[in-house]
């Protein structure tokens, strides 16, 4: 893993939760997009170097609808940036993580994603992400 990719937080109200951050950081997200097949749309921003990825369930049934609903808004991940997801999946595998994907599925920003169970990892969601080139 080479750095903070980025930090997820899952929100209620994308539209309402845009207008908090813009006004905290200064500046408008930079790039709104819908996953449809994590039942998510994404809203980022950039804060100096680092990057915030607001998530707003699609679906009731999507992770995220799940996760508001039994811890409501807040942090959901941390992101990890890598430069082989294939390579790090197999290595997390082999230290004993759990990883949630077989293989890396496409995720927003343009990212080959996979993540982590939490139990494994003091209760944090860790998700892999590599650059689609």
């Amino acid at each position: 893993m080479r750095k903070i990719e980025h930090i997820g937080i899952a929100v209620k109200n994308l539209e309402v939760s845009n207008l908090l951050f813009e006004k905290l950081f200064g500046t408008p997200s930079y790039k709104q997009e819908e996953v449809a097949s994590e039942g998510v749309k994404t809203s980022f921003f950039m804060n100096g170097p680092n990057k915030i990825e607001l998530l707003e369930a699609t679906n009731p049934e999507s992770p995220i609808a799940k996760f508001l609903e039994k811890k409501g808004e807040g942090i959901h991940h941390i992101a990890f940036d890598v430069e082989d997801i294939i390579s790090e999946m197999a290595r997390l595998k082999k230290e004993g993580f759990v990883v949630l994907n077989e293989t890396p599925k496409k995720g927003a920003d343009n990212k080959l994603v996979a993540f982590l169970h939490p139990k494994g990892t003091n209760g944090v969601l860790i998700e892999l992400c590599q650059e689609i080139h």
